[in-house]
Protein backbone atom coordinates (compact mmCIF):
# COMPACT_ATOMS: atom_id res chain seq x y z
CA UNK A 1 0.00 0.00 0.00
CA UNK A 2 1.15 3.45 -0.83
CA UNK A 3 2.05 5.98 1.83
CA UNK A 4 -0.80 8.47 2.17
CA UNK A 5 0.59 11.97 1.68
CA UNK A 6 -1.55 14.61 0.03
CA UNK A 7 -0.06 17.92 -1.03
CA UNK A 8 -2.33 19.53 -3.59
CA UNK A 9 -3.90 22.95 -3.87
CA UNK A 10 -6.78 23.96 -6.04
CA UNK A 11 -9.26 26.80 -6.50
CA UNK A 12 -12.68 26.30 -7.95
CA UNK A 13 -16.22 27.62 -7.90
CA UNK A 14 -19.11 25.29 -7.09
CA UNK A 15 -22.82 25.75 -6.43
CA UNK A 16 -22.61 29.32 -5.29
CA UNK A 17 -19.47 28.75 -3.21
CA UNK A 18 -16.01 30.08 -3.69
CA UNK A 19 -13.82 27.28 -2.41
CA UNK A 20 -10.13 27.21 -1.65
CA UNK A 21 -9.09 23.64 -1.03
CA UNK A 22 -6.04 22.11 0.56
CA UNK A 23 -5.77 18.34 0.30
CA UNK A 24 -4.95 16.94 3.70
CA UNK A 25 -7.48 15.70 6.21
CA UNK A 26 -9.96 18.29 5.02
CA UNK A 27 -10.80 21.15 2.72
CA UNK A 28 -11.09 24.86 3.11
CA UNK A 29 -14.20 26.72 2.08
CA UNK A 30 -15.74 30.16 2.05
CA UNK A 31 -19.53 30.22 1.92
CA UNK A 32 -20.66 33.08 -0.32
CA UNK A 33 -24.25 31.95 -0.81
CA UNK A 34 -25.63 29.53 1.72
CA UNK A 35 -29.10 29.66 0.16
CA UNK A 36 -27.73 27.68 -2.80
CA UNK A 37 -26.05 25.04 -0.70
CA UNK A 38 -26.77 21.60 -2.10
CA UNK A 39 -24.03 19.94 -0.08
CA UNK A 40 -20.50 21.25 -0.20
CA UNK A 41 -19.25 18.61 2.23
CA UNK A 42 -20.52 15.80 0.02
CA UNK A 43 -18.54 17.14 -2.90
CA UNK A 44 -15.15 16.62 -1.28
CA UNK A 45 -15.21 13.00 -2.40
CA UNK A 46 -15.13 14.34 -5.95
CA UNK A 47 -12.45 16.87 -5.02
CA UNK A 48 -10.41 13.95 -3.79
CA UNK A 49 -10.36 12.63 -7.30
CA UNK A 50 -7.77 15.34 -7.92
CA UNK A 51 -5.99 14.46 -4.71
CA UNK A 52 -6.22 10.79 -5.61
CA UNK A 53 -3.96 11.43 -8.57
CA UNK A 54 -1.30 10.31 -6.11
CA UNK A 55 -2.76 6.82 -6.57
CA UNK A 56 -2.88 6.92 -10.36
CA UNK A 57 -6.53 5.83 -10.30
CA UNK A 58 -8.53 4.26 -13.08
CA UNK A 59 -10.77 6.73 -14.94
CA UNK A 60 -14.04 5.29 -16.23
CA UNK A 61 -16.12 6.81 -19.00
CA UNK A 62 -19.75 7.90 -18.86
CA UNK A 63 -22.56 5.89 -20.46
CA UNK A 64 -25.92 7.56 -20.98
CA UNK A 65 -29.02 5.35 -20.80
CA UNK A 66 -30.34 5.86 -24.31
CA UNK A 67 -33.68 4.19 -23.78
CA UNK A 68 -34.44 6.02 -20.54
CA UNK A 69 -36.43 8.94 -21.98
CA UNK A 70 -39.03 6.60 -23.47
CA UNK A 71 -39.59 5.27 -19.95
CA UNK A 72 -39.86 8.75 -18.45
CA UNK A 73 -36.55 8.23 -16.65
CA UNK A 74 -34.87 11.62 -16.98
CA UNK A 75 -32.88 14.07 -14.90
CA UNK A 76 -34.45 17.21 -13.41
CA UNK A 77 -34.00 19.09 -16.69
CA UNK A 78 -35.18 16.23 -18.90
CA UNK A 79 -31.75 15.02 -19.99
CA UNK A 80 -30.73 11.37 -20.02
CA UNK A 81 -29.41 9.74 -16.82
CA UNK A 82 -26.13 7.84 -16.87
CA UNK A 83 -23.60 5.64 -15.15
CA UNK A 84 -19.94 4.61 -15.22
CA UNK A 85 -19.18 0.88 -15.55
CA UNK A 86 -15.86 -0.95 -15.32
CA UNK A 87 -16.06 -4.66 -16.08
CA UNK A 88 -14.95 -7.34 -13.68
CA UNK A 89 -12.75 -10.26 -14.48
CA UNK A 90 -11.48 -13.56 -13.12
CA UNK A 91 -13.16 -14.56 -9.86
CA UNK A 92 -15.16 -11.32 -9.94
CA UNK A 93 -16.53 -11.63 -13.47
CA UNK A 94 -20.04 -12.48 -12.20
CA UNK A 95 -20.02 -10.21 -9.15
CA UNK A 96 -21.42 -6.66 -9.17
CA UNK A 97 -21.20 -3.50 -7.08
CA UNK A 98 -23.84 -0.89 -7.88
CA UNK A 99 -22.79 2.36 -6.21
CA UNK A 100 -25.26 5.26 -5.97
CA UNK A 101 -23.78 8.75 -6.18
CA UNK A 102 -24.59 11.28 -3.48
CA UNK A 103 -25.12 15.02 -3.65
CA UNK A 104 -27.78 16.43 -1.33
CA UNK A 105 -31.41 17.08 -2.22
CA UNK A 106 -33.66 19.86 -3.51
CA UNK A 107 -36.79 20.63 -1.57
CA UNK A 108 -38.39 23.59 -3.37
CA UNK A 109 -39.00 24.86 -6.88
CA UNK A 110 -36.23 27.42 -6.42
CA UNK A 111 -33.57 24.94 -5.27
CA UNK A 112 -34.57 22.37 -7.90
CA UNK A 113 -34.51 24.95 -10.70
CA UNK A 114 -31.02 25.91 -9.57
CA UNK A 115 -29.98 22.28 -9.27
CA UNK A 116 -30.82 21.50 -12.89
CA UNK A 117 -28.03 23.86 -13.94
CA UNK A 118 -25.49 21.60 -12.20
CA UNK A 119 -24.30 18.01 -12.51
CA UNK A 120 -26.75 17.16 -9.73
CA UNK A 121 -29.71 17.84 -12.01
CA UNK A 122 -28.55 17.53 -15.60
CA UNK A 123 -26.37 15.10 -17.51
CA UNK A 124 -25.23 18.05 -19.61
CA UNK A 125 -22.90 18.79 -16.70
CA UNK A 126 -21.78 15.24 -15.88
CA UNK A 127 -18.05 14.60 -15.90
CA UNK A 128 -17.24 12.46 -18.92
CA UNK A 129 -14.89 10.36 -16.79
CA UNK A 130 -14.74 9.63 -13.06
CA UNK A 131 -11.85 8.29 -11.01
CA UNK A 132 -12.71 4.95 -9.44
CA UNK A 133 -11.12 4.97 -5.99
CA UNK A 134 -11.89 3.32 -2.67
CA UNK A 135 -14.59 0.70 -3.01
CA UNK A 136 -14.54 1.24 -6.79
CA UNK A 137 -10.77 0.85 -7.22
CA UNK A 138 -9.50 -1.81 -9.63
CA UNK A 139 -6.32 -2.46 -7.62
CA UNK A 140 -6.11 -5.31 -5.11
CA UNK A 141 -3.79 -3.29 -2.86
CA UNK A 142 -6.45 -0.55 -2.65
CA UNK A 143 -9.64 -2.60 -2.67
CA UNK A 144 -8.78 -6.16 -1.62
CA UNK A 145 -12.21 -7.81 -1.79
CA UNK A 146 -13.96 -6.06 -4.68
CA UNK A 147 -11.21 -4.90 -7.06
CA UNK A 148 -12.08 -7.34 -9.84
CA UNK A 149 -15.87 -7.12 -9.60
CA UNK A 150 -18.06 -5.32 -12.12
CA UNK A 151 -18.18 -1.88 -10.53
CA UNK A 152 -20.83 0.69 -11.43
CA UNK A 153 -21.45 4.24 -10.29
CA UNK A 154 -24.96 5.48 -11.08
CA UNK A 155 -25.05 9.26 -11.43
CA UNK A 156 -27.42 11.26 -9.25
CA UNK A 157 -29.50 13.88 -11.04
CA UNK A 158 -32.95 13.86 -9.42
CA UNK A 159 -32.52 15.42 -5.96
CA UNK A 160 -34.59 12.95 -3.94
CA UNK A 161 -32.29 9.95 -3.42
CA UNK A 162 -33.77 8.15 -6.46
CA UNK A 163 -37.34 8.14 -5.06
CA UNK A 164 -39.36 10.88 -6.76
CA UNK A 165 -41.96 10.49 -9.48
CA UNK A 166 -43.77 13.68 -10.42
CA UNK A 167 -43.21 16.83 -12.45
CA UNK A 168 -43.64 20.59 -12.54
CA UNK A 169 -44.31 21.56 -16.14
CA UNK A 170 -44.42 25.29 -15.39
CA UNK A 171 -40.79 25.30 -14.26
CA UNK A 172 -39.60 22.49 -16.54
CA UNK A 173 -38.81 20.09 -13.70
CA UNK A 174 -38.91 16.32 -13.94
CA UNK A 175 -38.81 14.50 -10.61
CA UNK A 176 -38.09 10.99 -11.88
CA UNK A 177 -35.61 9.47 -9.44
CA UNK A 178 -37.54 6.21 -9.05
CA UNK A 179 -37.72 5.74 -12.81
CA UNK A 180 -34.01 6.54 -13.16
CA UNK A 181 -33.25 3.86 -10.58
CA UNK A 182 -35.37 1.29 -12.42
CA UNK A 183 -34.02 2.22 -15.86
CA UNK A 184 -30.43 1.95 -14.63
CA UNK A 185 -31.00 -1.44 -13.03
CA UNK A 186 -32.76 -2.71 -16.17
CA UNK A 187 -29.84 -1.58 -18.32
CA UNK A 188 -27.29 -3.23 -16.03
CA UNK A 189 -29.31 -6.43 -15.99
CA UNK A 190 -29.14 -6.46 -19.79
CA UNK A 191 -25.36 -6.09 -19.55
CA UNK A 192 -24.94 -9.24 -17.52
CA UNK A 193 -25.94 -8.35 -13.97
CA UNK A 194 -28.90 -10.74 -14.21
CA UNK A 195 -26.36 -13.57 -14.05
CA UNK A 196 -24.63 -12.26 -10.92
CA UNK A 197 -23.72 -14.74 -8.24
CA UNK A 198 -22.89 -11.88 -5.87
CA UNK A 199 -24.22 -8.30 -5.74
CA UNK A 200 -23.71 -5.34 -3.44
CA UNK A 201 -25.76 -2.14 -3.55
CA UNK A 202 -23.78 0.72 -2.01
CA UNK A 203 -23.92 4.50 -1.92
CA UNK A 204 -22.47 7.57 -0.27
CA UNK A 205 -24.45 10.29 1.54
CA UNK A 206 -27.71 10.91 -0.36
CA UNK A 207 -26.69 7.77 -2.26
CA UNK A 208 -26.18 5.99 1.06
CA UNK A 209 -29.72 6.94 2.02
CA UNK A 210 -30.86 5.65 -1.38
CA UNK A 211 -29.13 2.31 -0.78
CA UNK A 212 -31.19 1.94 2.39
CA UNK A 213 -34.45 2.99 0.73
CA UNK A 214 -33.92 0.64 -2.24
CA UNK A 215 -32.15 -2.24 -0.50
CA UNK A 216 -35.01 -4.74 -0.39
CA UNK A 217 -36.10 -3.69 -3.87
CA UNK A 218 -32.58 -4.44 -5.12
CA UNK A 219 -32.74 -7.90 -3.55
CA UNK A 220 -35.91 -8.57 -5.53
CA UNK A 221 -34.16 -8.20 -8.89
CA UNK A 222 -32.07 -11.34 -8.33
CA UNK A 223 -32.68 -15.04 -7.87
CA UNK A 224 -32.47 -16.57 -4.42
CA UNK A 225 -29.15 -18.14 -5.42
CA UNK A 226 -27.50 -14.72 -5.65
CA UNK A 227 -25.84 -13.37 -2.53
CA UNK A 228 -27.27 -9.82 -2.28
CA UNK A 229 -26.37 -7.28 0.39
CA UNK A 230 -26.36 -3.50 0.83
CA UNK A 231 -23.91 -0.92 2.18
CA UNK A 232 -24.86 2.60 3.27
CA UNK A 233 -21.95 5.03 3.69
CA UNK A 234 -22.81 8.26 5.54
CA UNK A 235 -26.48 7.58 4.92
CA UNK A 236 -27.71 7.69 8.53
CA UNK A 237 -29.30 11.13 8.45
CA UNK A 238 -30.92 11.62 11.83
CA UNK A 239 -34.26 13.16 12.70
CA UNK A 240 -32.53 15.30 15.31
CA UNK A 241 -33.20 18.72 16.79
CA UNK A 242 -30.85 21.49 15.75
CA UNK A 243 -28.99 23.76 18.17
CA UNK A 244 -32.01 26.10 18.36
CA UNK A 245 -34.39 23.25 19.14
CA UNK A 246 -35.86 23.20 15.64
CA UNK A 247 -36.19 20.50 13.01
CA UNK A 248 -34.06 21.76 10.13
CA UNK A 249 -33.57 18.41 8.39
CA UNK A 250 -37.15 17.21 8.95
CA UNK A 251 -38.47 20.42 7.42
CA UNK A 252 -36.17 20.02 4.44
CA UNK A 253 -37.05 16.34 3.96
CA UNK A 254 -40.74 17.22 4.12
CA UNK A 255 -40.20 19.56 1.19
CA UNK A 256 -38.31 16.89 -0.78
CA UNK A 257 -40.91 14.17 -0.23
CA UNK A 258 -43.89 16.45 -0.88
CA UNK A 259 -42.52 18.23 -3.94
CA UNK A 260 -41.12 15.15 -5.66
CA UNK A 261 -43.90 12.68 -4.85
CA UNK A 262 -41.57 10.27 -3.07
CA UNK A 263 -44.08 8.83 -0.61
CA UNK A 264 -45.38 6.11 -2.91
CA UNK A 265 -41.85 4.82 -3.52
CA UNK A 266 -40.66 4.59 0.07
CA UNK A 267 -40.58 1.22 1.89
CA UNK A 268 -44.09 0.00 2.68
CA UNK A 269 -42.86 -1.48 5.93
CA UNK A 270 -42.55 2.12 7.09
CA UNK A 271 -45.28 4.03 5.25
CA UNK A 272 -47.97 1.62 6.45
CA UNK A 273 -47.63 3.17 9.91
CA UNK A 274 -45.63 6.43 9.60
CA UNK A 275 -45.90 9.55 7.47
CA UNK A 276 -43.74 9.76 4.30
CA UNK A 277 -41.35 12.34 5.76
CA UNK A 278 -40.58 10.05 8.71
CA UNK A 279 -39.97 7.25 6.22
CA UNK A 280 -37.25 9.29 4.51
CA UNK A 281 -35.22 8.94 7.72
CA UNK A 282 -33.18 5.70 7.88
CA UNK A 283 -33.75 5.27 11.61
CA UNK A 284 -37.36 4.34 10.82
CA UNK A 285 -36.42 1.84 8.10
CA UNK A 286 -33.24 -0.06 8.90
CA UNK A 287 -34.64 -2.43 11.53
CA UNK A 288 -37.29 -3.74 9.13
CA UNK A 289 -35.00 -4.48 6.20
CA UNK A 290 -35.08 -8.10 5.06
CA UNK A 291 -31.82 -7.83 3.13
CA UNK A 292 -28.45 -7.78 4.97
CA UNK A 293 -27.24 -4.21 5.43
CA UNK A 294 -23.93 -2.69 6.54
CA UNK A 295 -23.97 0.81 8.05
CA UNK A 296 -20.72 2.72 7.62
CA UNK A 297 -21.02 6.05 9.39
CA UNK A 298 -19.32 8.47 11.68
CA UNK A 299 -20.96 9.43 14.96
CA UNK A 300 -20.13 13.07 14.18
CA UNK A 301 -21.12 13.41 10.54
CA UNK A 302 -19.65 16.64 9.14
CA UNK A 303 -22.52 17.32 6.77
CA UNK A 304 -25.11 16.93 9.53
CA UNK A 305 -23.19 19.16 11.93
CA UNK A 306 -22.88 21.94 9.34
CA UNK A 307 -26.16 21.73 7.46
CA UNK A 308 -28.58 20.05 9.86
CA UNK A 309 -27.53 20.51 13.50
CA UNK A 310 -26.07 24.02 13.36
CA UNK A 311 -27.10 25.69 10.09
CA UNK A 312 -27.06 29.51 9.90
CA UNK A 313 -30.82 29.62 10.50
CA UNK A 314 -30.33 27.90 13.88
CA UNK A 315 -26.95 29.44 14.73
CA UNK A 316 -27.74 33.10 14.07
CA UNK A 317 -24.88 34.38 16.24
CA UNK A 318 -22.34 32.13 14.56
CA UNK A 319 -21.22 30.53 17.80
CA UNK A 320 -20.84 27.15 16.07
CA UNK A 321 -18.71 28.30 13.15
CA UNK A 322 -15.35 27.52 14.76
CA UNK A 323 -16.55 24.11 15.96
CA UNK A 324 -17.90 23.28 12.49
CA UNK A 325 -14.58 24.11 10.86
CA UNK A 326 -12.45 22.13 13.28
CA UNK A 327 -13.58 19.74 16.05
CA UNK A 328 -10.58 20.83 18.14
CA UNK A 329 -12.30 24.23 18.43
CA UNK A 330 -15.53 22.90 19.92
CA UNK A 331 -16.37 24.14 23.42
CA UNK A 332 -17.28 21.70 26.21
CA UNK A 333 -20.97 22.56 25.83
CA UNK A 334 -20.79 22.03 22.07
CA UNK A 335 -19.07 18.68 22.51
CA UNK A 336 -21.75 17.76 25.01
CA UNK A 337 -24.41 18.55 22.39
CA UNK A 338 -22.57 16.44 19.83
CA UNK A 339 -22.25 13.57 22.29
CA UNK A 340 -26.01 13.70 22.61
CA UNK A 341 -26.31 13.44 18.82
CA UNK A 342 -23.94 10.45 18.90
CA UNK A 343 -26.07 8.79 21.58
CA UNK A 344 -29.19 9.32 19.50
CA UNK A 345 -27.53 7.64 16.52
CA UNK A 346 -26.33 4.70 18.60
CA UNK A 347 -29.79 4.25 20.07
CA UNK A 348 -31.28 4.24 16.59
CA UNK A 349 -29.12 1.28 15.49
CA UNK A 350 -29.59 -0.91 18.59
CA UNK A 351 -32.36 -3.05 17.17
CA UNK A 352 -30.69 -3.13 13.75
CA UNK A 353 -27.45 -4.41 15.27
CA UNK A 354 -29.21 -7.31 16.98
CA UNK A 355 -29.68 -9.05 13.64
CA UNK A 356 -26.84 -11.43 12.80
CA UNK A 357 -27.06 -10.56 9.11
CA UNK A 358 -26.29 -6.85 9.61
CA UNK A 359 -22.97 -5.06 10.06
CA UNK A 360 -21.79 -1.83 11.67
CA UNK A 361 -18.73 0.39 11.50
CA UNK A 362 -19.45 3.62 13.37
CA UNK A 363 -16.31 5.56 14.16
CA UNK A 364 -15.79 8.85 15.98
CA UNK A 365 -14.35 10.89 13.14
CA UNK A 366 -15.59 14.27 11.93
CA UNK A 367 -16.03 13.10 8.35
CA UNK A 368 -18.59 12.35 5.66
CA UNK A 369 -18.35 9.44 3.19
CA UNK A 370 -15.44 7.06 3.81
CA UNK A 371 -15.90 4.32 1.19
CA UNK A 372 -15.15 6.42 -1.92
CA UNK A 373 -11.97 7.99 -0.60
CA UNK A 374 -8.87 5.86 -0.89
CA UNK A 375 -7.26 7.32 2.24
CA UNK A 376 -10.21 6.31 4.40
CA UNK A 377 -11.23 3.07 2.64
CA UNK A 378 -7.90 1.21 2.57
CA UNK A 379 -4.46 2.74 2.90
CA UNK A 380 -1.47 2.84 5.22
CA UNK A 381 -3.09 5.27 7.65
CA UNK A 382 -6.78 4.50 7.17
CA UNK A 383 -9.17 4.86 10.13
CA UNK A 384 -9.29 1.72 12.22
CA UNK A 385 -11.66 0.06 14.65
CA UNK A 386 -10.24 -2.93 16.46
CA UNK A 387 -7.12 -2.60 14.29
CA UNK A 388 -9.26 -3.19 11.20
CA UNK A 389 -9.68 -0.70 8.32
CA UNK A 390 -13.06 -0.08 6.74
CA UNK A 391 -12.42 -2.13 3.60
CA UNK A 392 -11.55 -5.28 5.54
CA UNK A 393 -14.48 -4.81 7.91
CA UNK A 394 -16.90 -4.58 4.96
CA UNK A 395 -15.27 -7.57 3.26
CA UNK A 396 -15.40 -9.68 6.43
CA UNK A 397 -19.11 -8.90 6.76
CA UNK A 398 -20.01 -9.44 3.10
CA UNK A 399 -18.19 -12.76 2.78
CA UNK A 400 -19.20 -13.80 6.31
CA UNK A 401 -15.62 -14.34 7.42
CA UNK A 402 -16.60 -12.82 10.75
CA UNK A 403 -19.32 -10.73 12.35
CA UNK A 404 -18.67 -6.97 12.24
CA UNK A 405 -20.43 -4.81 14.83
CA UNK A 406 -17.89 -2.09 15.57
CA UNK A 407 -18.73 1.12 17.45
CA UNK A 408 -16.00 3.57 18.40
CA UNK A 409 -15.47 5.22 21.78
CA UNK A 410 -16.53 8.91 21.93
CA UNK A 411 -14.49 11.72 20.40
CA UNK A 412 -11.59 12.48 20.83
CA UNK A 413 -10.39 8.96 21.66
CA UNK A 414 -9.74 7.73 18.09
CA UNK A 415 -6.31 8.85 16.86
CA UNK A 416 -6.71 7.10 13.48
CA UNK A 417 -9.46 9.47 12.30
CA UNK A 418 -9.23 11.57 9.17
CA UNK A 419 -11.16 14.55 10.49
CA UNK A 420 -12.31 17.11 7.95
CA UNK A 421 -10.93 20.52 8.90
CA UNK A 422 -12.28 23.59 7.08
CA UNK A 423 -10.53 26.97 7.03
CA UNK A 424 -11.90 30.17 5.54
Amino acid sequence: MKNMIFNCFFIFFLIGFTVLGKCANGYEFFDTNSTKMLSFVENYSNFNQSAAGYYNPLYVGLTLIRGAAAKGAVCLDGTLPGYHLHRGYGSGANSWIVHLEGGGWCNSIRTCVYRKTTRRGSSNYFEKQLAFTGILSNKAQENPDFFNWNRVKIRYCDGASFTGDSEDKVHGLQFRGQKIWLAAIEELMSKGMRYANQALLSGCSAGGLASILHCDEFRGFFSRRTRVKCLADAGMFMDARDVAGGHTLRNMYNGVVTLQGSGKNLPRTCTNHLDPTSCFFPQNIISNLRTPMFLLNTAYDSWQIIASLAPPTADRRGTWKACQKNPASCSPSQLNFLQGFRNQMLNSVKRFSMSRQNGLFINSCFAHCQSERQDTWFADNSPLLGNKPIALAVGDWYFERSAVKKIDCPYPCDKTCHNLVFRA
